[in-house]
């Protein structure tokens, strides 16, 4: 199994926290003049306490959440997250099952703006890739409305944290024709007043984790601290394969491909082959590294592995089919999880198909770790 840094960022339980506390936060709504609570249930509710916790380097907040990879990594580094926003319910309720809350849901709605705290260091966002409808030539705040990256903009606009820091898929770079990238950064530099550096393509096969993903990084940093120069990490030199990560005990028969399925795979990679189109479908071998995990389509197809440890070949209600021989598996929500990182002690309490959705549209830790990680020493938190 790989030996991974990632450190456990879920607080323990504590014997004096078995009632469950619930954290309301209540916005004032614009007409009436009365106070209303958000009607959300369970918001921020704090399930546990951490009996162990020291005092915090930086706060941050933590947009678009998922199940928490960028919260993993900032509090490897020594910070606190102080609000967390998410939408997916599924999601959610693995968020909650590892930190003890619930994240607030849309981040689109004013109520749940309101709920943000006043002042906090560091934003972070996973943001989807929208276009734009730009007005100008120039492309700015105001073309972003309609976007949630504008919702993101405008937290930055009202909070002003000393620092943001962003990811989103490799695509952002080309996507409208480079306009939706550059519509971005003119918000954040001229509109926002931030210095930003050129943004980063990182991947997560240089941090440690078997698994070749690229993803755009855009770091940023307020006027009055006087940053101007930042540099991204450097690959750590640490070379790991899928048998780092693969299940140490057998694999249960419901991951195995049946002959059926097999065969209809490769009779459609050939025809794609012959076309002169790649096909989804690809056997990692042990001393390999994984494509990108993504969500839908041929997703997990596109990291079959071969597993001849199995021993019972009785088909499952989701194998159509006898069970192969070759021992040809999907990797397991588990293996998925640590493609990204995550640490053994992460619960999944989901189904599967919500659990390689999760892990598919999650961030990769270490990559995000390692980044935040230049993002401190600039500020002075953390030690070169």
């Amino acid at each position: 199994m790989m030996s991974s840094k990632i450190q456990p960022a879920v607080p323990k339980k504590s014997k004096k926290s078995s009632k469950q506390e619930e954290l309301i936060c209540k916005t004032k709504i614009k007409g009436d003049g009365q106070d209303e609570r958000v009607k959300e249930k369970a918001v921020q509710s704090r399930l546990f306490t951490n009996n162990d916790t020291v005092r915090a380097k930086f706060t941050f907040i933590d947009l678009f959440a998922g199940i928490g990879g960028f919260r993993i990594a900032m509090q490897n580094l020594g910070g606190e997250c102080v609000f967390s926003s998410e939408w997916d319910e599924k999601a959610k309720q693995t968020y909650e099952a590892n930190f003890g809350e619930v994240p607030f849901g849309d981040i689109t709605l004013e109520e749940t703006k309101q709920c943000i705290p006043e002042q906090f260091d560091v934003l972070c966002a996973g943001f989807p890739c929208q276009a734009f409808s730009i007005a100008g030539r120039r492309g700015g705040f105001e073309d972003t409305r309609g976007t949630l990256f504008f919702d993101v903009a405008e937290i930055i606009r009202r909070h002003r944290p000393k620092a943001f820091f962003l990811e989103n898929v490799k695509g952002l770079t080309n996507h409208d024709r480079g306009r939706t990238l550059q519509t971005i950064l003119n918000t954040l530099r001229e509109d926002l007043g931030y210095f930003v550096p050129e943004p980063e393509i990182v991947n997560a096969k240089d941090f440690g984790v078997p698994q070749n993903r690229e993803r755009i990084f855009i770091v940023g940093f307020r006027g009055d601290t006087d940053i101007k120069y930042f540099e991204y990490p450097e690959p750590t030199g640490i070379q790991t394969a899928f048998r780092d990560i693969r299940e140490k005990d057998t694999v249960p028969t419901k991951y195995y491909l049946s002959t059926q399925y097999i065969d209809t795979l490769r009779k459609h990679k050939q025809r794609h082959e012959e076309k002169g189109n790649g096909f989804g479908y690809e056997i990692i071998s042990d001393d390999g590294i994984a494509n990108a995990i993504v969500v839908g389509g041929m997703g997990r197809e596109r990291n079959l592995v071969i597993d001849k440890r199995i021993t019972d070949f009785t088909p499952t209600t989701n194998i159509k089919g006898e069970v192969n021989r070759e021992g040809i598996r999907k990797m397991t929500p588990r293996e998925w999880a640590r493609l990204q990182g995550f640490p053994e002690t992460f619960k999944i309490p989901v189904a599967d198909a919500s659990a390689y959705k999760q892990f598919g549209n999650s961030v990769a830790v270490p990559a995000v770790q390692a980044v935040a990680g230049q993002v401190l020493i600039r500020l002075g938190w953390r030690d070169a």
